[in-house]
């Protein structure tokens, strides 16, 4: 095996982190400006930077896009086990088995559930869409939690009843939340499907090769 540098083997994940940590930071910037801008019209005191992390309109902003990332990836990791999509590249062939579909063998290599079987086994064969919708459930309600904050903040500030936990389970400002970013991962999954059985990408391991013809399913 090659000696690598540090960054060249993790590259890829050190690149989207440092975008999340500075998209994150600007978001919490502009959102700080913003909330205090509605709790002046709301006639109520500003709040400093770091309270700011810990109210409903910063988890409300935050959580409502991350709770869609993680669905969007977790259907996807699960729908893609059984559906196929003539032509693409984020679809397995249409009628051979792939690696990906073969029994785990133990080995020394192996990951450790694969050599201790049994229950481990089972869950560490379904562990990858466990974890984004594990994921997604904390998001959902971390979610929740902001929105009903924030729109409780709204209506005391303006003299409105506020809601319980259950009444604003059927709130429709929460749900058009959630709804307007599932609808938008949904779409950008549905675009790389079918996108890439026509266009390709040189040297991405999300297209297949340039001179691959349109018809050929899978990497």
């Amino acid at each position: 095996m090659k000696n690598h540098s540090f960054f060249y083997r993790n590259g890829l994940s050190i690149v989207f982190l440092s975008l999340l940590f500075i998209c994150l930071a600007a978001q919490t910037l502009t959102g700080w400006q913003e909330f205090n801008d509605e709790l002046k019209d709301l006639h109520l005191p500003p709040v400093r930077l770091l309270p700011y992390l810990a109210s409903p309109h910063f988890f409300e902003a935050t959580f409502e896009n991350w709770e869609s990332e993680f669905l969007q990836m977790g259907m996807y990791v699960i729908l893609t086990v059984k559906l196929r999509q003539w032509g693409s590249a984020e679809s397995k062939d249409l009628d051979k088995k792939e690696e990906v579909d073969r029994e785990p063998k133990p080995s020394k290599d192996a990951p450790w559930p694969v050599n201790k079987g049994g229950w481990w086994l089972r869950l560490y064969k379904h562990s990858l869409s466990l974890a984004f919708f594990g994921l997604f459930i904390v998001s959902f309600w971390l979610h929740f939690m902001g929105s009903r904050g924030h729109y409780n903040l709204e209506q005391s500030a303006r003299g409105l009843p506020t809601e319980t936990a259950a009444a604003y389970l059927s709130n429709p400002k929460f749900w058009f939340e959630s709804f307007q970013n599932w609808q938008s991962e949904f779409l950008s999954v549905a675009s790389i499907v079918i996108l890439s059985i026509w266009l390709r990408q040189w040297g991405s391991p999300e297209s297949k090769p340039v001179d691959a013809p349109h018809s050929e399913t899978g990497k």
